[in-house]
């Protein structure tokens, strides 16, 4: 496994990149101050582009450590960010990673985050070297679920009354692709 850090990944549609400060506008208005969208998610609604600004300088300041993985979702036709994702846990004994993810709801059910993440799990997979990328979703999200399986990831299980998000206790719905699953 090797520690890159969060490359610049490119598909037909998207440019995923790190964040920078100038994000936070973006940021804001596209995705973190919607609570349709982060209501499966595990952090709170942005209130301000102040908050997001504050996020983005924790994330900013991370890019150094070579374990950091995380994207901003930039639209090629309008150069806006309208989403995020990223390891949200690394086990480097495993060669294994949990990813994540939120999008702007007026870009859902375009296809853009099956994009996202075919492009990081390839990315996970051919230049960290990792054996595993897995994701979970809360079991009443099950969009966040057709994303995983059109990302070429299988259902794992669910289990019960394992994760927390804002809306309370849920049952987490797990699933996976290993290197030896791609063809």
């Amino acid at each position: 496994m090797r520690s890159i850090g969060t490359g610049t990944l490119e598909t037909e549609r998207l440019i995923l990149r790190q964040y920078t400060l100038a994000d936070a506008e973006d940021m804001y208005s596209n995705w973190a101050s919607d609570p349709e969208v982060t209501k499966f998610l595990t952090w709170p609604t942005h209130t301000s582009p102040d908050v997001s600004k504050k996020v983005l300088e924790d994330w900013t300041a991370q890019y150094s450590d070579g374990g950091f993985y995380n994207w901003a979702i930039v639209l090629k036709a309008t150069g806006s960010v309208i989403g995020n994702i990223s390891v949200v846990r690394l086990n480097s004994a495993a060669e294994a990673a949990d990813v994540g993810y939120a999008l702007g709801r007026a870009f859902w059910g375009r296809g853009i985050m099956p994009e996202a993440l075919k492009a990081v799990i390839a990315f996970l997979f051919d230049e960290v070297g990792l054996s595993r990328v897995a994701a979970c979703h809360d079991a009443n999200n099950p969009n966040s679920g057709r994303v995983m399986d059109k990302a070429g990831m299988k259902y794992e299980g669910t289990l019960r009354q394992a994760g927390h998000n804002n809306q309370g206790t849920c049952d987490e719905v797990w699933h996976s692709v290993i290197k030896s699953d791609r063809v």
